[in-house]
C-alpha cells in the first residue's frame, strides 16, 4: 500500500493519484527510515485469556472479531494506524507516517473511544462483559516508511513502544493512563488525575503517569492563553473596520486568514468574535478538525445547531423539528419547512423524502443564513478550512458571492496549503480579502515571552526571555510551549525541542509534496545556509528539476534565495525558520545523517570560502559524519586564526572542542592542545582586565 502523504489514505502500490484526494503519489523506494516523534496506542482486554478456556475457539474469534473491529474503526477514525493485533492487544501508532500535528491529543481521543465503544458493545449484549485498558505514550521513534504491517512488518521501533506497552499494563480496569510528553502535549484539551509513577520492567526510573478523564473541549478546538494577544494591531483593526462595515452598510464580505499552525488565527478570529458580540451581532464559530464524526459540512452543521438550538442530546427527529421552527420564526421563507429540510441535509440530519440538486441545497442555506444576518448582524466563522471537505469550500464560495443586503460576515482561517488544494480560494468575489499572518517580530516576541514568564512565576528566568523568543521563530504557540516545558521541566534536557512543537512543524513538512519534502531534509544537514550545487552532490540520482523545487519552497515561505552566495559562481540559500531546519535534520536517521555530512564536508572542502569560517564549518561536518581526525584538524586550524585576530575566548571553545574529540590513547596530542588552550584561556582573561581598566579610565579622562 502507498500512503498518501497529504490525507493520510492508504492506495493501492499501482496507484498514481491518492483515490481520496488526488495528490500525485510516489512509491516507497526501498527501506527508507526516518525518526519522528510518534504516539503509541496500546489497548487490552481485561482477564480475556482466562475467560476463553471456558468459551468453544469459534465464540473467541467471534468475540475478538467483533472488539478488533470496533478498535480498528475507533482507532482510524482519529487518524491513527493499527499497527498489529497481539492476540487481544492492539497497538496503533499515530503521526506516522503522516503527522498531523495534534497526535497525541488524536491517540488519547482514539483510546478514549475504544474504551466507550466497548462499553457500549457490552450495554448491547450483557454476555460479552469485555472491559479494556489503555495506554498512550509520545516520543521518538525509528519510523519504517516502507513497513507492511500487514505482511508482519513492524514500522516504528523505541522505548516509546515499550514504555507504551508497560503504561498499558498498568492502567486501571476501563481506563487509560498516558505518560509524561503525552500529557505535556495535551494537558489543555484533555483533563488528567495524576496517579502514582509506575515501576516498569526494564526502566531504569519510574515513568511518571497521568491517568485521562475526559477531553476537555470538542474534536479541534483550542484552549487560548491568558496573556493578552501581542503583536497584532495592524490586524485587529483592520477585521474590526471588517465588521464595522459590514455591520453599518448591510453587505456581505469573506475575509481568509492565512497562516502556519500557531501563528494565532484561531486567536484573532476569537477577538473579532467578541467584538461583534460587543457589538450587538451574532458570532458563530465551525471548525473543520479533519478527523473523528466530520461530515463534509461539518463546520456549517456546527453554525446551524447554535443557531437552531440544537443540543447534543437531541436525536435526528428533534433536531429537525427545532430547526424547522427556528425557520420559520426567522420568516426565511414562504415555504419554512422545504427550507429548514435542505439545511438539515447539509447539516447532516437525515430528512425523510428529501431529494434536492446541490443547487437548490446552497439557495436554501443562503436563505437561513440571510434570515439570521437580517434579524441581527451576524459573523461566522469556518476555522481551519484547509481539513475542510471541498464541498464545505464551495458551500462558502456560493454564499461568499450570492448573500445581498444583510451583514453578513464570513471569516476563514486555513493554513496555506489550502492553496495548493485550491488555488482558486476566494478568486473573482468582489468582497473577498485575505490576511496573511507573519511571525511575530523580535520586539513582540520578547514581550509575550515575558508576559508567559509573569504569569508562569518564571522571574528567574527573565534572562532567557530574549533567547527563548529567537528560536520560537515568533511563532505564539511555539512560544507558549516552550516557556510552559520550562516551568513544568517537562524535559530533562531544557534545550530538547517540546514534541508538541516537533509534531507540528513535521506536519508541516509532511504536507510537502514528497521531491520537495527531501530538498528541505537534505539541506536541513547543510546548516542555516545551504547552496544548489550541494544540493545536487547529495542527491546525484535526483530525477526532479532542482531548481522547481528550490523555487516551490521559496513560493512557500520555507526558504530564500540570497542575493550574494559565499561560494562564488553558486546560488545559495536560507532556511527562513530555525525550527523548520531542526526539526528536518531530526527526521534523518543517524546512518543518512553521517552520509550527508560526510559529502558536505568533502564539497565544502572544494571550495573557496572565508577561512576562519571554512574551517568551523569543515569541523563541524567532519566530526559529525564520524571522522574525529579530519574533524580535529580543522578545529585547531580555526583556533589558530581565532587566535590570530585576539579573539581568544572563541579560540579556547575550539580547542576545547578538538581536544574531546582526542582519542585516549594519544596522550601527545592531547598534551599539546592543553597547552594551546590554557594559553588562550589566559589571553582571554587578561582581555577581560584590560578591558575593564580601561572602562574604568574613561570617566576620569573626560573629567
Amino acid at each position: 500500500m502507498i500512503r498518501c502523504r497529504a490525507c493520510g489514505e492508504e492506495n493501492g502500490e499501482k496507484a498514481r493519484f491518492c483515490q481520496a484526494c488526488g495528490t500525485p503519489l510516489q512509491a516507497p523506494a526501498g527501506n527508507r527510515q526516518e525518526r519522528r516523534v510518534v504516539s503509541v496506542l496500546f489497548v487490552d482486554l481485561v482477564g480475556f485469556t482466562s475467560k476463553s478456556e471456558q468459551l468453544d475457539p469459534e465464540d473467541v474469534r467471534s468475540f475478538l472479531t467483533v472488539y478488533y473491529e470496533r478498535a480498528s474503526a475507533e482507532i482510524e477514525r482519529f487518524g491513527g494506524r493499527v499497527e498489529k493485533f497481539i492476540g487481544d492487544a492492539v497497538m496503533a501508532v499515530f503521526g506516522a507516517p503522516v503527522a498531523y500535528g495534534d497526535d497525541p491529543e488524536r491517540a488519547v481521543r482514539a483510546a478514549l473511544a475504544v474504551r466507550d465503544s466497548i462499553a457500549d458493545l457490552d450495554d448491547a449484549d450483557p454476555l460479552l462483559q469485555l472491559q479494556v485498558r489503555g495506554g498512550v505514550n509520545t516520543g521518538e521513534a525509528v519510523v519504517d516508511l516502507s513497513a507492511r504491517p500487514d505482511a508482519g512488518v513492524a514500522m516504528v521501533a523505541g522505548d516509546v513502544v515499550n514504555t507504551a506497552s508497560r503504561l498499558q499494563s498498568n492502567a486501571p480496569v476501563n481506563n487509560v493512563i498516558v505518560g509524561e510528553e503525552t500529557y505535556a502535549s495535551t494537558r489543555t484539551v484533555i483533563e488528567y488525575e495524576p496517579v502514582e509513577p509506575i515501576a516498569a520492567k526494564g526502566k531504569s526510573e519510574p515513568v511518571r503517569a497521568w491517568l485521562a478523564v475526559r477531553p476537555l473541549v470538542e474534536v479541534g478546538e483550542r484552549v487560548f492563553s491568558e496573556v493578552p494577544i501581542v503583536g497584532r494591531g495592524e490586524e485587529i483593526a483592520s477585521l474590526r473596520s471588517m465588521w464595522d462595515m459590514v455591520s453599518s452598510e448591510g453587505r456581505c464580505s469573506l475575509v481568509t486568514l492565512f497562516g502556519p499552525a500557531g501563528i494565532g488565527k484561531s486567536r484573532l478570529a476569537h477577538e473579532l468574535a467578541h467584538r461583534a458580540a460587543d457589538t450587538g451581532g451574532l458570532a458563530i464559530r465551525g471548525r473543520s478538525a479533519g478527523y473523528g464524526d466530520a461530515g463534509p459540512y461539518s463546520a456549517f452543521a456546527q453554525h446551524v445547531s447554535e443557531i437552531a438550538g440544537i443540543d447534543d442530546v437531541d436525536d435526528a427527529t428533534e433536531a429537525v423539528v427545532k430547526l424547522r421552527g427556528k425557520v420559520a420564526a426567522l420568516g426565511a421563507s414562504d415555504d419554512p419547512d422545504e427550507v429548514a429540510d435542505a439545511v438539515a441535509i447539509l447539516a447532516g440530519f437525515p430528512v425523510e423524502h428529501a431529494d434536492a440538486d446541490r443547487d437548490a441545497l446552497y439557495f436554501s442555506a443562503r436563505l437561513f443564513v440571510e434570515a439570521v444576518a437580517r434579524d441581527r448582524p451576524t459573523m461566522l466563522v469556518f476555522e481551519d478550512i484547509h481539513f475542510a471537505d471541498p464541498s464545505l469550500l464551495d458551500l462558502v464560495e456560493f454564499l461568499a458571492s450570492r448573500v445581498q443586503d444583510v451583514p453578513l460576515l464570513l471569516v476563514a482561517t486555513a493554513r496555506p496549503e489550502l492553496l495548493s488544494t485550491r488555488p482558486s480560494w476566494g478568486g473573482g468575489l468582489l468582497a473577498s480579502s485575505t490576511i496573511s499572518l507573519g511571525p511575530l517580530n523580535e520586539a513582540d516576541a520578547v514581550e509575550l515571552t515575558g508576559r508567559l514568564f509573569d504569569q508562569r512565576g518564571l522571574d528567574e528566568l527573565e534572562d532567557r526571555a530574549e533567547s527563548l523568543a529567537r528560536s520560537s521563530d515568533g511563532n505564539p504557540l511555539f512560544i507558549e510551549e516552550l516557556t510552559a516545558s520550562l516551568a513544568e521541566r517537562s524535559t530533562r534536557d531544557a534545550n530538547r525541542l517540546p514534541g508538541s512543537i516537533r509534531g507540528i512543524v513535521a506536519a508541516r513538512l509532511d504536507a510537502l509534496p514528497s521531491p520537495e519534502r527531501a530538498t528541505v531534509l537534505d539541506a536541513s544537514v547543510v546548516g542555516k545556509v545551504f547552496w544548489r550545487g550541494l544540493l545536487e552532490r547529495l542527491r546525484p540520482e535526483r530525477t526532479d528539476d532542482l531548481t522547481a523545487l528550490l523555487s516551490s519552497l521559496e513560493r512557500r515561505d520555507l526558504i530564500r534565495r540570497e542575493g550574494s552566495s559565499q561560494i562564488k559562481g553558486e546560488q545559495q540559500f536560507t532556511f527562513k525558520h530555525g525550527l523548520i531546519r531542526e526539526v528536518a535534520y531530526l527526521t534523518l536517521p543517524r546512518e543518512e545523517r553521517r552520509r550527508c555530512h560526510e559529502t558536505t564536508a568533502q564539497y565544502l572542502e572544494e571550495t573557496t570560502l572565508p577561512p576562519g569560517d571554512a574551517n568551523a564549518m569543515l569541523a563541524y561536518h567532519w566530526r559529525e559524519a564520524g571522522d574525529g581526525a579530519q574533524a580535529i584538524q580543522h578545529l585547531l586550524a580555526a583556533a589558530e586564526i581565532a587566535g590570530r585576530g585576539w579573539a581568544k575566548a572563541r579560540a579556547a571553545v575550539l580547542y576545547t572542542q578538538a581536544l574531546e574529540l582526542v582519542p585516549e590513547d594519544d596522550a601527545e596530542l592531547k598534551k599539546k592542545i592543553v597547552k594551546l588552550q590554557a594559553v588562550a584561556t589566559v589571553a582571554s582573561f587578561h582581555i577581560r582586565d584590560v578591558e575593564r581598566d580601561r572602562r574604568r579610565r574613561q570617566p576620569a579622562e573626560g573629567d
